[in-house]
């Protein structure tokens, strides 16, 4: 990622200024960059394209449901085919495309709104579109100053799952809702999603005693679980990721490495049986230190109640295999 260029206006806040965190504390010294030099255009154009990415997907998504299928990757292909002719039947894919989003732009508004809060500095989130599987592999913001206080990092793990899992969580009900039985969904499927715990017990709920592979998600669940697949890779306890931060404001440094090492290898395990595991654990080993914080004060009992519904989120939200081959 770039750094602010030479023309950006930095404000150095520091402590004798007066201001005061939600804690009553002081915040340290914090770079924040002005208004005026944010690279809206970026921002807007990823957004864009995301849209338009995941809306060809939703279209395949919607082509497949009406067949009775799970996903047909020709209709990826028609999709693309419809959008560069300005075909209107491409926007039939909006029906998965705005869930996902809302899905993710509140995860990410979750922890810009709390580094605002805590007086970190940080940018609006960029999303990021994928032509293929999903059509995006998520959004993130960039955190342009440091994490002092084992409160805030906290608060800022947390806060990004708790937010896209609330709104998530909705559409997960409507899509569910919306979905039907179709017992040869997934033998004329080109790709198979995977079901977590939470996906499970609704679908038995709204088909009692039909089993997971007879059931074809409407794209509106289908955004909803990718919403979830999000949140639990997210919450993975290890690195810089929001698991990681967490573990590291609870524990330490010292738990924070046994955990990354143990997850990592974890992944690495887990790759015999589902070879993107192993992308994972190469991804984490690179990023599995964690920065210093500096000032270790204890979270308190509220904070720790909120860790356990943050792995209650993790658990309802985690899936072995996320998605298969047909």
């Amino acid at each position: 990622m770039a750094k602010p260029g030479l023309a950006d206006r930095i404000q150095l806040l520091v402590s004798s200024s007066g201001e005061n965190t939600a804690e009553g504390y002081l915040h340290p010294p914090v770079l924040r960059t002005s208004l005026e030099h944010r690279r809206w255009w970026l921002h807007i154009l990823l957004l864009g394209l995301t849209f338009l990415s995941t809306t060809v997907f939703g279209y395949a998504l919607d082509r497949s449901f009406r067949m009775g299928a799970w996903l047909k990757d020709e209709f990826i292909f028609s999709g693309y085919v419809l959008l560069f002719h300005a075909d209107t039947r491409v926007l039939a894919g909006c029906s998965y495309a705005l869930p996902l989003i809302l899905i993710l732009l509140a995860h990410e508004l979750g922890h810009y709104i709390t580094c605002r809060r805590w007086g970190v500095s940080a940018t609006l989130p960029f999303f990021v579109p994928s032509p293929t599987l999903l059509g995006t592999v998520g959004a993130f913001i960039w955190v342009k100053s440091p994490i002092y206080r084992t409160r805030s990092l906290f608060d800022i793990g947390i806060s990004g799952p708790i937010a896209g899992f609330a709104v998530a969580l909705p559409f997960l009900v409507a899509g569910v809702g919306l979905s039907r039985t179709c017992p040869a969904g997934q033998a004329n499927a080109s790709f198979i999603f995977g079901t977590p715990w939470l996906l499970h017990l609704f679908e038995a709920i709204r088909f009692p005693g039909v089993h997971a592979s007879d059931i074809c998600l409407h794209p509106v669940a289908l955004a909803a679980w990718a919403g979830l697949l999000a949140t639990a890779i997210n919450l993975l306890p290890v690195g810089q990721l929001d698991g990681g931060h967490i573990v590291y404001a609870l524990f330490g440094k010292t738990v924070h490495a046994l955990f990354s090492w143990g997850v990592i290898l974890s992944l690495a395990v887990g790759g015999i049986f589902y070879w993107p595991w192993w992308f994972w654990a190469v991804a984490m080993f690179f990023f599995r230190r964690h920065p210093l914080i500096l000032d270790s004060q204890p979270l308190g009992t509220g904070r720790r109640l909120i860790a356990l519904l943050g792995l209650a989120l993790f658990v309802l939200s985690f899936s072995p295999i996320p998605v298969r081959v047909g």
